[in-house]
């Protein structure tokens, strides 16, 4: 395996995805973990991460000169990137120092000395950085083999102690030849097969969570979604009736939503698919809250109450205490709520990460918490779901609450959710759907003078975001036709009183988020 070494930048799961690309198991650990807890023999590999402090901060994170050593005397290929880079150039005797020129964004490198890592690379390319500390001057024989237009280096190795050096993010899509600089990296100086697959992770899934389980029973929180959906088939194939499925109508759900997963799911779980209406409760929870961060903490404990109480229900019926509670967590929400494995720094919580009680009282399963989206939807394919889950656009775990920018009411709900569902049909019918990551509406809590029959409105502003991505990381907008946009707003005013003006979100991520909360 690679071994990735967390020092909290938010791109450390994209190093790991982009090397899964490549069919080569890779596992994502912090960076003062203790060795002793992984199987050293298997490592082929070590990258450190990039990260947000500076090498001179008190608190910055340093790896233990144990394991640095450990790596160097057992000839362990190393790459180091951004912060990786700085600190091991500090650790071994170089000079890091605060940069008079910020690289932030695109720019261009240019090869001045042959390297394995840019094998097959143009000599000129263009790169992602994302820096203020530079290095000054490299530990004692390190060769730079690229530099910046400010002629700031760029990469640098030692052939010597195998160690690689990278400024730039190789792993975001942004950097032209970034899978071409991790092949080199993987392949050529680590020397790794390509031989993991998606069905290795499912025989590997299924044997621990028999294990975990045994005989015992299991809830699982359901919604119709791509991820729980692929999540309680998975469980479902290492614990069969033992599984038991708990879907909440919460009431924030998109149009439709229940009588959907009673149709797909009642024919797979058949009496363990429980439907829980659980609308008012919710409401009145979130009445009165504003601010988004509120708003998930409280849906995600409403969450566990319910499922507590239902699942009260069904050990009563059963006759069986229930310890296990399934969630279709992935690793983009795990990793901008709170770095799982590392210190990144927080964007913000997600429903059923942050939101969820100290005093748990379920153990929590979550088989999917360290894939990508389309690595689920591979892995429900591999499972015989079908396309219609699995193709489906994502949808937040707290709903159209977080598409309500302010309070939560059953009117907004139902307006958001009468121009989400036209917005969704005409996307559909355009052909667009499977273009796109994700096409929704938003209701904004400004309202705009309007004319309509002749006669002056005062209503709400309904915004359309639509964006492409691989891995909701990073996404940028569609430009969709401005046919497509006319008909969607006209059928949006002419269809759903209380909305009289409709507007396009042209906003990438970074620097905005997907959802608008």
């Amino acid at each position: 395996m690679i071994l990735i070494l967390d020092f909290g930048s938010q791109y450390t799961q994209l190093i790991a995805r982009r090397i899964r690309e490549l069919n080569v198991y890779c596992e994502i650990h912090p960076y003062n973990i203790n060795l002793s807890q992984l199987n050293r023999q298997n490592i082929k590999g070590v990258i450190f991460s990039g990260g947000p402090d500076s090498v001179y901060e008190k608190n910055s994170p340093k790896l233990k000169l144990s394991t640095f050593n450990y790596f160097l005397e057992n000839k362990i290929p190393i790459l180091g990137i951004c912060y990786g880079m700085q600190f091991i150039t500090f650790l071994l005797g170089g000079k890091v120092v605060k940069g008079k020129i910020h690289e932030y964004g695109l720019a261009k490198i240019k090869q001045i000395k042959e390297s394995v890592l840019l094998n097959n690379i143009p000599n000129e390319t263009i790169v992602w950085m994302s820096h203020s500390d530079t290095i000054k001057s490299l530990p004692e024989n390190f060769i730079i083999s690229s530099v910046t237009e400010n002629n700031l280096i760029a990469t640098a190795e030692n052939h010597d102690k195998n160690i690689y050096l990278l400024q730039f993010h190789p792993e975001v899509k942004h950097t032209e030849y970034g899978i071409e600089i991790l092949k080199n990296f993987v392949f050529k100086v680590c020397n790794e097969t390509p031989n993991w697959q998606m069905k290795n992770f499912i025989e590997t899934s299924i044997c621990e969570i028999k294990n975990l389980v045994k005989d015992n029973p299991v809830i699982c929180a359901i919604s119709g979604g791509v991820d729980s959906s692929v999540a309680a088939t998975l469980v479902y194939k290492a614990v069969g009736k033992n599984l038991h499925c708990i879907f909440v109508d919460n009431g924030l759900l998109r149009y439709g939503e229940k009588e959907r997963v009673k149709k797909i799911f009642r024919p797979i779980f058949g009496k363990n698919l429980y439907i829980v209406n659980a609308q008012k409760i919710f409401l009145s929870q979130l009445k009165g809250i504003t601010d988004p961060e509120k708003k998930r903490k409280v849906i995600g404990k409403t969450f566990i109450k319910v499922f507590e109480q239902q699942t009260k229900k069904i050990e009563q019926k059963i006759g069986k205490k229930i310890y296990y509670l399934v969630q279709g967590t992935l690793y983009p929400d795990v990793i901008e709520s709170t770095s799982v494995k590392g210190p990144s720094k927080t964007i913000k919580t997600h429903h059923n990460v942050g939101g969820l009680p100290k005093k748990l009282k379920f153990k929590l399963i979550e088989p999917l918490k360290f894939l990508f989206k389309d690595e689920v939807r591979k892995l429900g394919l591999q499972l015989g779901l079908p396309e219609e889950i699995l193709f489906r656009h994502p949808f937040p775990g707290p709903g159209l609450a977080v598409r309500i920018v302010g309070e939560i009411t059953k009117p907004k709900l139902e307006i958001l959710r009468k121009a989400d569902k036209i917005v969704e049909e005409e996307i559909k019918n355009s052909g667009w759907y499977n273009k796109v990551w994700q096409c929704f509406g938003i209701l904004l809590p400004v309202k705009t003078v309007g004319i309509m029959g002749d006669k002056r409105t005062y209503e709400n502003v309904f915004a359309i975001r639509c964006v492409e991505s691989q891995d909701a990381m990073t996404a940028d907008w569609v430009k969709l036709p401005y046919e497509l946009l006319n008909k969607i707003s006209n059928r949006i005013i002419n269809e759903v009183r209380g909305i009289n003006r409709v507007v396009y979100d042209i906003s990438s991520k970074p620097p905005a988020t997907i959802e608008w909360e």
